[in-house]
């Protein structure tokens, strides 16, 4: 009976606080990605914006960065005094808090994510992004540890290979959290079973957690729905963080689909489950006091006082060939609203985009709105091909194949709203449709009419 209402209070205590508690709280989860606390402020990615954003102590937004490396971040980890972004597509990238890219490095899966501590950076399949379904040996690696230039200087356990092995990469998808300090423990959640894992720092299995979600837990499989392959899988764990007094959170579903998420807070040293709580469709930031008091927010409420960084000019300035071999310059667009598109003869989307875009150019006068559309081919003559096809009413500038390797960008179209000044706006990762362009509408609308 004392033991009972031990475990009531415990309870209690954990979840009973729902706005955050005297002392300040620190951020554990913004929507479904893990936050990380560095310089006593908790950075989460705003994956919608493509940007990093800072919580104080109070939770309110006090710094804010984009870059275009930050196509769709994921999830934030504390390297040093560093911050190590898991990009959607498996890249790595290192800032300092001032959002300068301090370097990158390519996903070690076909996607991967990242957490880090210890001086050591974890990488594990990305349960965010699984792009194709091959199979592994039974030999691979599961989390793979890396130096911090992204070079894979060891290795912790391997993969589990299913029924049906191209089902591997899904399979041994999840989660990843590191211990800081001499600790360097390393926690696993498999995205599509029930179970938490922590491995010591020598990779010996230290205990595995369960929920007892499911009577019988069956593996993922492939069904046809006529022409059409699909998979059949439960998302269990969704992210995971170390938070105030050394906890462990883990985000989860309490459904298969995971419209229905949960939190679980364990005891690191046993395992033990301390408490859970399973989360409102309107609770979608979770946060933690320091004595471990859970507050749940709206993401949205967070996200609101997000206030805009001064903007800063576009860098660095081009000065490149048009179609007639005349050299177009930055400084040839100034005094105008500019958007400066970044595009390629063999990138699908750039095919949809350019009607709109030329539709979009013909919606403002001249004196207020220019499109400087830089061609990143190297092959020429598919380029022209391009231009042919299409005949934009708009400036095309030759790139030559060395824009991407110039400004950083992660994958194209990729496009940057400039305004009269030269300054940045907002940047626009991929295609985003006609609902894209009518907002883009707008907003340029709104600019044409600033002094």
């Amino acid at each position: 009976m004392r033991l009972e209402k031990s475990a009531a209070l415990l309870m209690a205590a954990l979840f009973a606080c729902r706005s955050p508690a005297t002392g300040g709280s620190t951020l554990l989860f913004l929507g479904r990605s893990p936050a990380a606390t560095l310089g006593g402020l908790s950075w989460a990615p705003d994956p919608d914006h493509s940007r990093i954003v800072a919580f104080d102590r109070r939770l309110h937004v006090v710094k804010r960065f984009t870059s275009p490396r930050l196509a769709i971040p994921m999830a934030v980890a504390t390297l040093g005094s560093t911050l190590v972004v898991t990009e959607r597509t498996g890249e790595a990238v290192v800032f300092d808090t001032a959002g300068r890219a301090l370097r990158e490095w390519p996903s070690p899966y076909v996607a991967a994510l990242y957490g880090a501590g210890a001086g050591r950076v974890m990488a594990v399949r990305s349960p965010y992004y699984v792009p194709q379904f091959a199979p592994e040996p039974d030999t691979a690696a599961l989390i793979r540890i890396l130096d911090t230039l992204g070079r894979q200087v060891a290795r912790l356990a391997n993969v589990t290979v299913p029924t049906v092995p191209f089902l591997t990469h899904l399979v041994n998808a999840g989660a990843v959290a590191v211990g800081g300090g001499a600790d360097g423990s390393v926690y696993f959640a498999p995205l599509v079973r029930d179970e938490i894992r922590k491995y010591g720092s020598s990779g010996a299995l230290q205990w595995t957690a369960k929920r007892g979600l499911f009577a019988t837990e069956t593996e993922p499989e492939f069904l046809q729905h006529g022409t059409a392959l699909e998979v059949r899988k439960a998302l269990v764990n969704l992210a995971m963080v170390l938070g105030p007094e050394g906890r462990l959170y883990v985000l989860g579903a309490d459904d298969s689909a995971a419209t229905r998420l949960r939190v679980d807070v364990l005891d690191t040293a046993s395992g033990a489950i301390l408490a859970t709580r399973h989360l409102g469709p309107n609770e979608t930031a979770v946060a933690a006091s320091d004595r471990g008091e859970i507050a749940t927010f709206a993401a949205e409420s967070l996200l609101a006082d997000a206030v805009a960084p001064a903007r800063e000019p576009f860098s660095p300035a081009f000065a490149l060939p048009n179609l007639q071999g005349d050299t177009l310059t930055l400084a040839r667009f100034a005094g105008t609203v500019t958007l400066v598109n970044f595009w390629a003869s063999w990138c699908g989307p750039c095919r949809e985009e350019f009607p709109l875009m030329a539709k979009l150019y013909g919606e403002f006068d001249r004196k207020d709105f220019e499109i400087a559309a830089i061609s990143d081919d190297v092959d020429g003559g598919k380029m022209l091909g391009f231009v042919q096809e299409f005949r934009p009413p708009f400036h095309i500038l030759v790139g030559r194949g060395r824009m991407k390797q110039l400004y950083h960008y992660r994958g194209l179209p990729y496009s940057l709203l400039l305004d009269r000044r030269g300054r940045v706006i907002e940047r626009i990762f991929g295609f985003g449709g006609a609902a894209e362009f009518q907002k883009l509408c707008e907003t340029i609308a709104l600019e044409v009419r600033t002094p």
